[in-house]
């Protein structure tokens, strides 16, 4: 068992950090939240009151925090952790952010000797609870292999995309993907009810034909076909669209920077924006399922 700092316990985060403490490591967390920070001292945490006095004495850092910013000033800024980590921690920020902020960070942790990777994951809330996450790491394969200790008790699969960066890449593509899949699944249930069918046939229909994806699967965002779900819980405790718009907006920038065409990821892009300037941004991203309802019935 190891010694981990965890920082950042989000609706992501905090279940992450639980399942480290369930699985008997030592775990000392940080939040700004003095409720979260509660929770996870109460699944066998240690609550501290800083990052600097999370990482005292730890082997592994593990951060998720919301956006570029959050993450370079935890480990750069005044305070941050670049000028009292040692060179025998390792970092891993499983934040989803810019590939350039990660290049950044790990750059300049790396030149005061400090061993980093990105591990953006895949999973959702539900993922993170039922420790079953997908971890999408950029990085060596020595400090991958190395972060495995950890990576392995809170999820399913543990993937090396390439070096440091390449973990943001890959999970903007992975989300980029998931948003037109819902998006299109939205579409044809709306269609389905508009025509009189029912939503739950309509749905095995498809999971048993060309039109099968993952959110038939497990996600499906139409309410009340699928038990466990955010769309049967009124669209809360899931991946907010404030989030997947955030997602899609690195993927658009990603796109313009490397000349990449990615039409649908742009049109999705605007879906999610104006769903969340409609007051949604709070709500799991499979709500723009009622974004999609026929005019006829808005």
């Amino acid at each position: 068992m190891a010694n981990v700092a965890f920082i950042g316990l989000g609706n992501m985060g905090g279940p992450m950090a639980m399942n480290l403490a369930k699985a008997g490591h030592n775990v000392n967390a940080f939040d700004l939240s003095k409720d979260a920070l509660a929770q996870v001292e109460a699944a066998g945490a240690r609550a501290c009151a800083s990052p600097r006095e999370a990482i005292e004495g730890v082997e592994f850092v593990v951060s998720m925090l919301p956006a570029d910013h959050h993450v370079e000033s935890v480990y750069l800024g005044d305070e941050g952790l670049v000028h009292v980590l040692t060179d025998k921690q390792l970092v891993i920020d499983c934040s989803t952010i810019s590939s350039e902020a990660a290049i950044y960070v790990g750059e300049q942790l790396q030149q005061a000797g400090i061993a980093f990777i990105d591990a953006p994951v895949s999973g959702g809330v539900g993922g993170a609870k039922a420790g079953t996450l997908t971890f999408i790491c950029g990085g060596t394969e020595g400090n991958v292999d190395r972060a495995r200790t950890v990576l392995n008790d809170m999820g399913k699969n543990v993937f090396r995309a390439g070096d440091v960066g390449a973990g943001q890449i890959a999970k903007i593509c992975n989300n980029m993907l998931l948003s037109v899949l819902m998006v299109g699944t939205s579409e044809a249930l709306q269609l389905g009810k508009a025509n009189g069918l029912d939503p739950k046939v309509l749905s095995e229909i498809m999971l048993q034909s060309s039109g099968r994806n993952w959110t038939l699967e497990v996600y499906n965002p139409c309410p009340d076909v699928m038990e466990g779900v955010p769309s049967s819980n009124d669209y809360q405790g899931g991946f907010m669209v404030d989030l997947m718009s955030k997602d899609l907006g690195l993927a658009q920038q990603t796109a313009l920077k490397s000349g990449a065409a990615t039409p649908m990821g742009a049109l999705t892009r605007n879906l999610y924006h104006g769903w969340s300037q409609q007051g949604h941004g709070r709500q799991d991203f499979s709500s723009i399922f009622n974004y999609l309802t026929p005019i006829s019935k808005k």
